[in-house]
């Protein structure tokens, strides 16, 4: 990894979304890795798989990708990750997240240290540290990382709020939806009254700076310090909203680690998860030039 170059490190879960008449490479933080290396940023992932056919088969379509597979371990005794979908009558999803599987054994190495201390962004989220030993992995480099970026992301019935607010207190960034932020309100024992009252208190509560609260067709808002920024989403036309927040966020990180201004920030960001939710997936096959079109449709100026 060249130190003199900007690149961000996602760590979690690399799986196998399983769908009734498809299979596709997912997890939220490859999910952000994808859309990241799609905007140019370059990017690692820390997870692990099964040495087995479905870990195989996800390894070589990462590298397809043309995505680094340097830092995903392969573990000989656990399976690869898996996510199996299933549909009710109303054809409401409903996901089984295979527990105790490769992604929740990742083992901490010198290499992943080094990675750490010299990237511009280290990604996780809360379903990573179900189990003890990613969960200690994760807790070890967070310390190491100049800059912390929580997608909270919760994962029924795998929430932790002790985990949680360990998570909080230790991220530079939190990204949540307005669901996560009403759960999380609750679990501080207090009553939810508004977005405003809600992130202020939970800003000053873990002494967080900045807060990405994503709201799907009602828009965003971005919280830096006492300054709030709002933005409204993109018109689109839904094909589905797998890995919509993860496109966001990998368009929010791919300006914010340049440094740019708030507005550009969130532009690129609703931007990148309008784009996302109107086609198949969370991680299909386009170029920079094709969201940047979209981009330039949808706003009437260039990137």
């Amino acid at each position: 990894m060249n130190n003199n170059k900007s690149y961000a490190v996602c760590f979690g879960e690399v799986l196998w979304d399983i769908f009734p008449t498809v299979s596709r490479a997912g997890g939220a933080p490859f999910n952000v890795a994808y859309n990241l290396d799609k905007m140019g940023v370059e990017v690692q992932m820390i997870s692990k798989v099964g040495n087995d056919t479905l870990g195989n088969e996800l390894l070589n379509q990462i590298k397809n990708w043309n995505i680094s597979t340097d830092f995903i371990q392969i573990d000989n005794e656990k399976p690869t990750g898996t996510v199996v979908a299933n549909f009710d009558e109303q054809g409401e999803a409903h996901y089984n997240i295979v527990n105790n599987v490769a992604w929740d054994n990742i083992r901490i190495t010198e290499k992943q240290k080094e990675l750490i201390q010299n990237s511009k962004a280290f990604v996780f989220g809360s379903l990573i540290a179900r189990n003890e030993v990613s969960k200690n992995t994760l807790l070890e480099l967070i310390e190491l990382s100049r800059f912390r970026v929580f997608d909270v992301n919760f994962r029924p019935p795998f929430i932790d709020f002790e985990l949680i607010k360990t998570l909080l207190h230790k991220a530079d960034l939190v990204k949540m939806n307005k669901a996560e932020l009403r759960t999380i309100i609750e679990f501080l024992g207090e009553e939810y009254i508004d977005e405003d009252n809600s992130i202020r208190h939970i800003q000053k509560h873990f002494d967080l700076n900045e807060i990405v609260l994503t709201k799907g067709s009602k828009g965003a808002r971005y919280f830096v310090g006492d300054k709030s920024y709002n933005f409204p989403a993109v018109a689109i036309e839904v094909n589905d909203t797998v890995g919509s927040g993860d496109s966001f966020l990998a368009g929010f990180l791919s300006k914010r680690i340049q440094g740019k201004l708030p507005e550009e920030i969130m532009k690129q960001a609703v931007s990148l998860g309008a784009f996302i939710t109107s086609k198949s997936g969370a991680c299909p096959d386009y170029t920079y030039g094709e969201f940047k079109s979209f981009r330039e449709e949808h706003y009437g100026e260039t990137i």
